[in-house]
């Protein structure tokens, strides 16, 4: 099946680009969540007609997106957890904790966006990439102390 996207597909491309998928993942998936039109000429004759529009709004949109990025960079947040006395810790700091407390800063962002492939089990700082959009990204810093008894 050949079709546009209509919006950035992880792992299958970018809005506006042709595609050709299997039938059932269009036709299952793709397109009932609105991601997707099948290419035909008249859609793909539409779609180049508005290509400068949709350029115009992508830049707007990413303008908004680095600022997100740079409010996402100048925090550090700070967790707490119990250790053992040979400073083990129990517990972790994983990428649902990571977005509750950036909900609480008033960010919004979902847990596919944090860049953590394991949880993070140890004391320490450390710095966690938060990926907006594909080439928006920011740095967090995470500091992990040990919870007192």
């Amino acid at each position: 099946m050949k079709v546009i996207l209509k919006k950035d597909i992880q792992n299958l491309g970018k809005a506006g680009e042709i595609k050709i998928i299997k039938d059932g993942y269009g036709r299952n998936y793709l397109i009932p969540k609105g991601f997707v039109e099948i290419a035909t000429a008249g859609i793909i004759r539409s779609w180049e007609l508005s290509a400068e529009k949709r350029k115009k709004r992508l830049e707007k949109e990413n303008e908004v997106l680095m600022k997100l990025a740079e409010k996402i960079s100048a925090i550090t947040l700070s967790f707490s957890r119990p250790v053992s006395e040979d400073e083990t810790i129990f517990g972790s700091v994983a990428k649902s904790d990571i977005v509750k407390s950036l909900k609480a800063a008033d960010i919004e962002i979902h847990k596919d966006m944090v860049n953590l492939d394991t949880s993070i089990k140890a004391l320490g700082n450390f710095e966690v990439e938060i990926v907006i959009k594909s080439g928006i990204a920011a740095k967090i810093k995470i500091v992990v102390t040990a919870h007192n008894k």
